[in-house]
């Protein structure tokens, strides 16, 4: 897994992949958001929401364990070695949304996101047990951990992903 020496470094990092991944989307037309094709498991729409679910559920488990609520990860009624049905769950909180509004919905996000990430202190961001949320798994990562497997990680693996959709769209 890629490690940052700071927190600058880490915020630079999802700046760029971040751009890089929505930016994938500029050629997709809004009639082939749903489409899913055979090769790719996730529709574009379905790319942009599973990033959007993602980044929301971890502010959220944040949130909620600041002000005194028990955190339940990864959500309630969902197990970590069964994450198809939050997956799905985000997809359809999503569904209505055009591709421009996902695109958008995305960008204000990730600056929603990194905010969030610059107001931890490097202790927090780098000690662990800092946060229950964080420690909640046998790994009990450190929260920059958490961050970069839900930012910079999967803006790369979607990437290519979306690339490949629109290759098999192209043929």
């Amino acid at each position: 897994m890629q490690e940052y020496k700071t927190k600058e470094e880490l915020i630079e990092e999802i700046e760029k992949t971040s751009k890089l991944f929505i930016a994938e989307f500029d050629d997709i037309t809004e009639s082939d958001k749903d489409k899913l094709l055979e090769g790719v498991d996730r529709t574009p729409a379905q790319m942009l929401a599973y990033q959007l679910g993602w980044l929301n559920l971890i502010m959220s488990w944040d949130k909620d364990e600041l002000s005194g609520k028990e955190v339940i990860t990864p959500a309630p009624n969902y197990k970590w070695n069964k994450l198809g049905g939050l997956y799905n769950s985000f997809y359809e909180q999503y569904e209505a949304y055009t591709l421009y509004e996902l695109k958008n919905l995305y960008k204000d996000l990730v600056s929603t996101f990194i905010e969030w990430t610059n107001n931890f202190s490097k202790d927090e961001l780098y000690g662990q047990g800092i946060r229950r949320w964080a420690a909640s798994t046998p790994s009990k990562w450190p929260i920059w951990k958490w961050i970069h497997i839900n930012t910079v990680a999967p803006f790369k693996s979607f990437r290519t992903k979306i690339r490949k959709w629109k290759k098999l769209n192209a043929q």
